[in-house]
């Protein structure tokens, strides 16, 4: 018998973990009774019930298992490590907040029957806030076009993905996993199934406005050279550009000596703007080198601090991006 890992990722979802697990349980046993399967939830250092709850279902049901993060070390990085630790014969990773619709396991799992090494769920329209969604869209459509590689428009990483691709997963070392990226570039053929997303079933998302921009810039810096090299052109435009407004300067004030008098006004305008645009590309560039620090750092994606109804036999499956701190339960 086949078997299908579930991974979810939560962070403070004390309301939902415990719903969610019962859905997906539903699920497996009222349309896929034809597999085994399991749970994984991975647990981002969530300081309210959450796991407690976590606790609750593993002693209740020994196909739940849980592993808790020594601290926060961010969804991206929670949710790559936790997909490698993950057994089936292929994973699906979805969300704790029911934004990730449960029903859709099933046709994730019918499609991949077909031959599908990689499904996933792409969002046609959304519940969320307007202005996200809006604003996601527009950041897709960016990286689409500034990267080498074609990216997968609203895909949040919500789908199914063959243990053929989840060993390409465990032999990475990237201390800063896009996973977007990561499956447009190193992945297999995909197949994308539709979907409506719908609001969280209850919580506060933790995901906010300096979480999305930290998630942009590390697909920009990952992604794409294209913003380095507009950095470089327009630095030669406008050192061009000062050459010739300073050239002409200069000539009129000896032509027109007495009569020539442009105050103090063009050069501090030109200083601003030259000012401004020096501090972007600078940022810009930090953003470049503040990403290749951590890679070079090269630190684990997460520290663990628990592990519970992992068998003895089930060691970490990446052992140089993780350190257990307490033995398996």
């Amino acid at each position: 018998m086949k078997k299908i890992s579930v991974l979810v990722a939560a962070y403070n979802e004390e309301e939902n973990v415990k719903p969610l697990a019962e859905a997906v349980i539903n699920v497996f046993e009222t349309q896929l009774p034809e597999y085994d399967y399991e749970l994984v939830f991975i647990d981002n250092h969530s300081t309210d019930g959450t796991r407690a709850k976590l606790r609750e279902l593993c002693a209740a049901n020994p196909k739940i298992k849980a592993i808790f993060n020594a601290r926060n070390f961010g969804s991206a990085r929670s949710g790559f490590h936790g997909l490698a630790q993950t057994t089936g014969d292929c994973t699906i990773k979805m969300a704790s907040d029911f934004q990730d619709p449960p029903e859709m396991i099933e046709k994730f799992v019918r499609e991949w029957e077909k031959g599908s090494k990689i499904v996933l769920g792409i969002k046609t329209s959304s519940n969320e806030s307007r202005i996200k969604y809006f604003l996601r869209g527009v950041y897709y459509k960016v990286i689409k076009k500034i990267s080498e590689i074609n990216h997968i428009e609203q895909f949040t990483g919500f789908g199914l993905y063959d243990k053929a691709f989840i060993e390409v997963i465990r032999d990475l070392h990237d201390p800063l996993p896009y996973l977007r990226g990561i499956v447009a570039e190193l992945g297999f053929d995909y197949s994308t199934i539709p979907f409506n997303q719908p609001k969280r079933r209850s919580g506060k998302s933790k995901f906010n406005w300096y979480a999305l921009f930290d998630l942009a810039m590390t697909g920009i810096t990952s992604y794409s050279k294209l913003p380095l090299r507009i950095a470089t052109l327009a630095g030669g435009v406008m050192s061009g550009l000062s050459f010739v407004v300073g050239f002409f300067y200069l000539i009129s004030k000896l032509i027109f000596w007495d009569k020539f008098s442009a105050g103090m006004a063009p050069v501090m305008i030109g200083m601003f703007f030259l000012g401004a645009i020096q501090l972007f590309f600078l940022g810009l560039l930090g953003e470049y080198i503040l990403a290749i620090n951590i890679r070079v750092m090269d630190r684990p994606l997460v520290v663990e601090e628990e592990r519970l109804n992992f068998d003895q036999t089930e060691d970490k499956k990446t052992g140089e991006d993780a350190i257990t701190a307490a033995p398996a339960r």
